[in-house]
């Protein structure tokens, strides 16, 4: 249960928007304070809806063994739904790329960095997506302890929001460097975003489907 739902957390946590913003947010005024607040909006999102899926995907009943077809039906729909909006992001137009539609509202957020606005980030750019849903449902549908489940619910919630804890730790060892690094990397993350994004879509929905079926096949 725990490494398929690790594997899920992982590409969960491939976002090149939340990178792009704690590169934002630790080249502000006050790093420490704005990455903070990013942070603590990121894991407030992450673990409540993690809570509140698990919490919904139990009481459903998923986790019983007569409902093996709709647990796995239900991770084919989400790789499904991944690989629309691969083709979808995959398909934009360049102009949806433009400097002048990035005026949107992360961006407005980042624009001006301060605290409120670092918090309500966090929360915006970490709903839940649907391999983060898919990493949870693994979780919830797994016939485990108590302390376990709630083990592998911090462990998902802590991997998905990598992009943010893991630039702060390393703004807090070496900021000089890191600041650097980050304000180069940006610029071809601008540049990029679109293809990982398309690439992370494909492969956490392949992923998906892949396991749906085979776990339908194996039943």
């Amino acid at each position: 249960m725990l490494p398929e739902a690790i594997g899920l957390a992982l590409l969960a946590a491939l976002s090149p928007t939340a990178l792009l913003v704690s590169a934002v947010y630790l080249g502000s005024d006050r790093p420490k304070l704005i990455g903070a607040l990013y942070l603590a909006g990121a894991l407030v999102m992450s673990l409540v809806m993690g809570v509140v899926i698990l919490l919904i995907l139990r009481n459903a009943g998923l986790s019983h063994s007569d409902q093996r077809s709709p647990r796995y039906g239900v991770r084919i729909g989400l790789g499904v739904l991944l690989l629309v909006a691969a083709i979808a992001v995959a398909k934009r137009p360049p102009a949806a790329d433009s400097d002048k539609s990035q005026q949107g509202l992360v961006s407005r957020m980042t624009a001006r960095p301060a605290p409120l606005t670092a918090f309500l980030a966090g929360v915006l750019i970490f709903a839940p997506g649907a391999t983060f849903l898919a990493a949870i449902q693994v979780i919830a549908t797994a016939q485990a302890s108590f302390e376990l489940t709630a083990v592998a619910v911090i462990v998902v919630v802590v991997i998905n929001v990598t992009l943010v804890w893991l630039p702060i730790v390393f703004y807090l060892v070496a900021p000089v460097p890191t600041s650097r690094y980050l304000s180069s990397f940006n610029g071809w993350l601008r540049a990029n975003g679109k293809t990982i994004a398309t690439w992370v879509l494909v492969v956490g929905g392949v992923f998906l489907v892949a396991n749906g079926i085979h776990g339908l096949a194996v039943g």
